[in-house]
């Protein structure tokens, strides 16, 4: 996906956040603008407090964020650029679905309440249920029609496929690509089905253990790494260039390499392309060995 329009949508410095035992760390982070980048990590890896501090939802303890320039993400000017798809829906559980417009428009300037009621019936948003009752398909729906109906430029999902069925996901790809159409336009989306990557994302950012591991775009992942697996002992001359070896109950290993190490390895050991799921496992897996392989 091609834009002509650069720049960074969000931009990230220095930030530190504590939760207990669980620690932000993100030294530096562009968000390119005209692009959808997703950002995935195993549970746990910081993902979401990652997204609430972006959107001004968590403030930080160190360090700044700035969307569209701007280092305050929760005043008003940005708030009417960026629609928001938490994992949980902000509007109150006993509004019915088609009231909840009235709500809304008291919060952006550029309120349109006849996209937001195309987007309800375009969804199939029962209308006449309360937003507690609706199922969570209908739910994610809701929300995103409420992102979309005020113009947003940056449009930010945390989770948002999260026990969707196959056709409600289809549904929210498609609404994707639709909003990227405009070149001045960006997607946030952070998820834990890296499927869903290939046929959205232009970019990609791999959390673990607080920590961005990796941040670039998607195709270079997939150029720069490999899976390879085979059978008894990892081949000697290959030892210190797997990252990170799994191995299952008939004995056969499997290691995340990096594809110029991949004639080290021998003919009776299979090499396939990695899958983003296949970096974000192996570095899961393996920690800070990993990590290291992984932002060399």
């Amino acid at each position: 996906m091609e834009s002509t329009v650069t720049g960074a949508a969000i931009s990230i410095r220095s930030v530190r956040k504590r939760r207990g035992a669980f620690a932000l760390r993100a030294d530096s982070l562009d968000i390119p603008t005209g692009f959808v980048t997703g950002l995935v990590g195993p549970n746990g890896a910081g993902k979401t407090t990652l997204v609430k501090a972006i959107l001004g939802l968590l403030a930080v303890d160190t360090g700044s964020i700035a969307l569209f320039g701007r280092d305050d993400p929760a005043d008003a000017a940005t708030r009417d650029r960026v629609g928001v798809v938490l994992d949980r829906i902000t509007a109150a559980p006993e509004w019915r679905a088609g009231a909840v417009g009235r709500r809304f428009r008291l919060l952006y300037r550029d309120w349109d309440e006849e996209r937001f009621r195309e987007l309800l019936d375009r969804f199939g948003v029962p209308t006449g249920n309360r937003v507690g009752a609706l199922s969570r398909g209908q739910s994610v729906q809701l929300s995103l029609a409420i992102a979309l109906a005020h113009a947003p430029q940056l449009l930010v999902l945390d989770e948002p496929s999260s026990g969707l069925d196959p056709v409600a996901r289809r549904e929210l790809a498609d609404t994707i690509r639709e909003f990227m159409i405009d070149p001045a336009h960006t997607v946030l989306f952070s998820t834990h089905i890296t499927a869903e990557l290939d046929d959205l994302a232009d970019h990609v950012v791999v959390m673990n253990r607080g920590e961005i591991a990796y941040d670039g775009a998607l195709e270079d992942l997939h150029e720069r790494f490999a899976v390879a697996r085979g059978a008894g002992a990892v081949p000697a001359a290959a030892t210190d260039a797997t990252i990170g070896v799994r191995r299952d109950i008939s004995g056969r290993w499997e290691a995340l390499i990096h594809v110029d190490d991949t004639g080290l390895f021998g003919p009776d050991v299979v090499i396939d392309q990695a899958t983003t799921d296949d970096v974000v496992v192996h570095f899961a897996e393996h920690g800070e060995a990993a990590g290291k392989e992984l932002t060399a």
